[in-house]
């Protein structure tokens, strides 16, 4: 005898079946059995609890009791000015408005021949059959991806031809107006042999509506491509935002990743990178400032599983109040992989003493040749440091925040879009605290 579907489960296979014939992409036969076997795998296994090691420190009970709409309003007035506020100089901007895209929000500057940057719901109304085989469709992963596959509406597709490069960066922004909404956006992004480009996720919100994120990016890097991926994560501080960003890369392949998270009442990104050809590389950077009763939580995995790889990760966490932070750093180095070269680390500041951290870093070896190491840290501001600074003229308060901001300012230091560094920065000084 089944077991009996949660509350949860119920509301939202309910929810599928009144919108699954409005959804993108309705009628292609893979896509549909995608999305049925995505909703009842959801429906079997409902949201994790935090019996599930993965989930042991993050409590996702208030969004499983939340009711959320699918379908957002139209849009009540024009976002232009909050558009135009957001919007990074130089860059080819593609602007989603409550999971949807909004092409006059939007402007693409000049690209070059080949390259597809648009809907990811569009290509999949007006050519399902190109996306069969590029939409990772049957992962489940864990029940927020099946959600998402199930559920998905919007997003954006990058499609980069072999040996292109786009000048600029492409800029995702994806803004919330509207409250009690479930937004589930999936973005792809097919990178050619050769190709480049740099891609910012930006997520931010329109005043302070409580609403639920779920977004997946799947990246797939072919031979000698490079992807540079920042994801700023600037959500309402009532909204819950769960991420999942999956990286395939091939022989040669370079993915740089840097994940901020300011924002969001509960916020989880997880970052799964599989290095599947030899020679592949990835830097994987992190920076999370929250205060008050937040909740971030990052979990990434590093599977190499080639020879001759390389990775890099390096994250910080700023906590304040009664903020709470989770970082479990999991890099796996297969039989196969030898000659890996693989660094982790994970630095946290606690600036209150009801702040918390809960840090795992984890390395899995089964080669002989490797090169790899791991570690964390916890702590407060150095006394020492502050007392040097005070006996300078400097008071204390403005002692402590400089000495803060210079701890994050090592993570932001690495962001290679300038616009994008002076963006994070003026965030960075208005979320420190001043006394």
């Amino acid at each position: 005898m089944n077991a009996p579907l949660s509350v949860a489960a119920d509301r939202y296979l309910d929810a599928y079946s009144r919108v699954a014939a409005i959804l993108p992409g309705h009628g292609a036969s893979w896509l549909d059995r995608a999305r049925q076997s995505a909703i009842e795998r959801f429906a079997r296994r409902g949201f994790p609890t935090r019996r599930d090691e993965d989930w042991k420190y993050t409590s996702v009970a208030a969004i499983e009791k939340g009711e959320f709409d699918l379908l957002p309003p139209p849009i009540g007035t024009s976002l232009a000015a909050q558009v135009s506020r957001l919007a990074l100089p130089g860059s080819h901007l593609l602007v989603f408005v409550n999971g949807r895209l909004e092409t006059g929000l939007s402007h693409l500057g000049r690209l070059p021949a080949g390259i597809v940057l648009g809907s990811l719901a569009y290509s999949l109304d007006q050519h399902p059959g190109e996306l069969e085989k590029e939409l990772p469709a049957t992962d489940g992963a864990s029940a927020f991806s099946d959600l998402n596959l199930a559920l998905m509406a919007d997003g954006a597709y990058i499609r980069l031809p072999p040996g292109a490069h786009v000048k600029g960066p492409i800029q995702l922004l994806f803004l919330t107006s509207e409250a009690n909404l479930a937004i589930h956006l999936r973005n792809l992004v097919l990178a050619g042999a050769g190709s480049s480009a740099s891609i910012i996720e930006h997520h931010a919100a329109i005043g302070a509506p409580s609403y639920f994120t779920n977004t997946v990016t799947d990246i797939v890097l072919a031979p000698g491509a490079g992807i540079e991926h920042y994801k700023l994560q600037q959500e309402s501080p009532a909204a819950f935002h769960i991420a999942a960003v999956n990286v395939a890369q091939e022989a040669d392949s370079r993915f740089v990743s840097g994940s901020f998270s300011l924002g969001a009442q509960l916020a989880r990104v997880d970052i799964t990178v599989g290095l599947q050809g030899a020679g592949a590389a990835c830097d994987l950077d992190g920076l999370y400032v929250v205060d008050g009763p937040q909740h971030v939580d990052h979990h990434t995995c590093i599977d190499h599983r080639q020879p001759g790889c390389t990775s890099r990760e390096f994250y910080k966490g700023v906590l304040n109040g009664a903020a709470h932070g989770v970082f479990n750093g999991r890099v796996v180095v297969y039989r196969d992989a030898q000659g890996s070269d693989a660094v982790q680390s994970n630095r946290n500041l606690l600036l209150s003493d009801n702040a918390e951290i809960d840090t795992k870093p984890q390395l899995e070896i089964w080669a002989d040749d490797v090169k790899c190491s791991h570690g964390a840290t916890v702590g407060q501001l150095d006394p020492a440091q502050i007392f040097y600074l005070r006996s300078r003229g400097i008071g204390e308060a403005a002692a402590r925040t400089l000495l803060t901001r210079a701890f994050a300012m090592e993570v932001i230091d690495r962001v290679r879009i300038l616009p994008l560094q002076e963006r994070l920065d003026d965030l960075l000084q208005h979320k420190l605290p001043r006394s």
